[in-house]
């Protein structure tokens, strides 16, 4: 009886078996998995370990291919580069993180924002604490962003043939600065409101188009439910999308101008 169990037991096993590497055959066969994944994936069907399939792993993995195959030996020391670059895109992953959190508790009008900020500092479980951590967070998102420019400056990383890249950060500078501003505004209390008047004023200056450009930040001739919209606007969608695009854009240029520059 104990045999016949076993050898039942390992018979079901074996159909098991088959009917599992069948279905995966047919997964893996299918025109679905192909779309999905490229030549030479290890998820594809018949993959061999070659110096060519190696290589198409690389290719056409997108983490993969960001990354570079090679890093000089300067660029993986910490007292080389302090890690500014990534703290910089870590603290906009927490940030974009920490500000969808916030963007469910927060109404974009004059006369419930402030209430709202209120209610979330007192009212929503951790609340606070994730407020904190989106205003902090933004403090340091701008110094990391300077002080890695400062390193790029200091370490001559913006000459040939990293001119363009260079570009590419002072833009990044610029958007972080302007996110970090319209951001500030969002509280709508007494400091937002004057920042606006102050900000405006100032923009309203510009040579032939100074009106056009204030009256498109404020929505009107006056501050009001028009204007916090607006940068509400700015803030959650328009310059985190640009942001994205240049420091995408950015990324692919570390990569394809030789990776990180060395030491003078």
């Amino acid at each position: 009886m104990a045999d016949g169990n076993g050898n039942g037991r390992n018979g079901n096993g074996r159909r098991l078996t088959k009917a599992l590497a069948t279905a995966d055959e047919k997964v893996r066969g299918s025109q679905a998995w192909a779309s999905i994944f490229r030549p030479g994936s290890v998820f594809r069907r018949g993959y061999t370990d070659s110096p060519r399939n190696r290589s198409y792993v690389i290719m056409n993995n997108v983490l993969y291919h960001l990354h570079p195959v090679k890093v000089k030996r300067h660029a993986v020391k910490v007292s080389y580069t302090l890690c500014l670059g990534g703290l910089s895109f870590f603290l906009f992953i927490l940030l974009t993180v920490t500000g969808i959190f916030l963007m469910f508790f927060y109404r974009p009008t004059a006369a419930q924002a402030w209430d709202d900020v209120r209610t979330l500092e007192t009212a929503v479980t951790f609340g606070s604490l994730v407020r904190n951590m989106h205003r902090w967070g933004a403090h340091l998102m701008v110094l990391t962003v300077f002080l890695h420019m400062s390193r790029v400056f200091y370490h001559g990383a913006y000459k040939a043939p990293r001119e363009f890249n260079w570009v590419i950060g002072v833009i990044l500078l610029t958007l972080t600065l302007l996110l970090s501003f319209t951001g500030y505004l969002l509280p709508w209390d007494q400091l937002a409101l004057w920042a606006v008047t102050v900000g405006t004023n100032m923009m309203g200056f510009t040579p032939v188009f100074g009106d056009s450009v204030k009256f498109v930040l404020l929505g009107s001739k006056e501050i009001g439910n028009d204007t916090i919209l607006r940068w509400y606007v700015l803030h959650v969608l328009l310059l985190p999308f640009v942001i994205v695009i240049f420091m995408a854009v950015h990324f692919w240029r570390v990569r394809k101008d030789g990776g990180l520059s060395g030491p003078l």
